[in-house]
């Protein structure tokens, strides 16, 4: 399996869609993105997304055998559960916003000799993950493959999403995109139960380092700040040729360097742009 092709791009009215999976559930939902095609000008809801026990086993670092476990369970589930997006007014004139619920999937294919199933998208669901020119979120599948947090995975989703390397998150929000407006109400118990795995996970399996604080209104904290950047890679060795040569082209830095350091989900002219402010030393 060639992991480090594998992009998850979905529109960012999906990352802050409101919905809670499971680590399996989400694990089926993120492979089958992967092989959406988007390059193809229309993608209907007939296409059939093939994902197998050996594949997610082989991409998560688990058991065959869990593995067909997970994804069977993972699968039943998928046929309840639902996503809420929230939606922009169509017109001017319209100032309430649109609330959507829909299905992720519509119909899941059993396919046991093979210890694989066969899944369609839900019609509602498509037209997020096609077709996406503008404010949509990609990074690879490798990231997130090896978390055992489900909201380490969706933490992760909505800190790319802003590659600039901080953001603030209102707490409410956070809470209504993960389905947990009326679970751990005390901000000591989110902590615990929500905010501190996912950062540790992020931490641990990602690309990315972060670190987070929070910000009140009065006595409560309404806030969270998140702060992440790309984890610092070993010093290489042999990298003067490479370096001496994005010189002569006007660069700081080599090609090389620049896939390196990149954020996930920064373009590469703005990736250039931002790390030619950078001291070379940073590299």
């Amino acid at each position: 399996m060639e992991q480090d092709r594998q992009l998850v791009v979905k529109s960012n009215h999906i990352i802050e869609a409101s919905y809670r999976l499971s680590v399996a559930e989400q694990r089926v939902i993120l492979s089958a993105i992967t092989q959406v095609r988007r390059d193809q000008q229309k993608v209907t809801d007939e296409v059939l997304y093939s994902i197998t026990a050996a594949e997610l086993a082989e991409l998560c670092g688990t058991d065959p055998k869990t593995a067909y476990r997970d994804l069977q369970n993972a699968a039943e589930r998928l046929q309840t559960r639902r996503v809420t997006l929230h939606l922009e007014p169509d017109g001017v004139t319209i100032r309430s916003k649109r609330r959507r619920v829909t299905c992720w999937v519509q119909t899941v294919d059993y396919i046991d000799q093979e210890g694989r199933i066969e899944l369609r998208f839900g019609k509602d669901i498509l037209p997020y993950l096609t077709g996406l020119q503008r404010e949509f979120t990609r990074y690879a599948l490798s990231d997130v493959a090896k978390m055992t947090s489900a909201h380490g995975i969706r933490l992760y989703e909505l800190l790319v999403q802003w590659p600039e390397g901080h953001r603030v998150v209102p707490l409410d929000d956070l809470r209504r995109w993960l389905q947990l407006e009326d679970r751990y109400p005390s901000i000591k118990d989110f902590k615990r139960w929500v905010l501190d795995p996912a950062v540790e996970q992020i931490n641990e399996h990602s690309p990315l380092t972060v670190t987070w604080s929070q910000r009140k209104t009065g006595r409560k904290v309404t806030h969270l700040v998140f702060d992440y950047a790309p984890k610092k890679p070993p010093v290489a060795v042999g990298k003067a040729p490479a370096r001496a040569a994005a010189k002569r082209k006007g660069s700081k830095y080599s090609d090389e360097d620049i896939a390196r350091m990149a954020l996930p989900g920064e373009s590469w002219e703005a990736a250039r742009a931002r790390l030619n402010q950078l001291p070379l030393e940073l590299a």
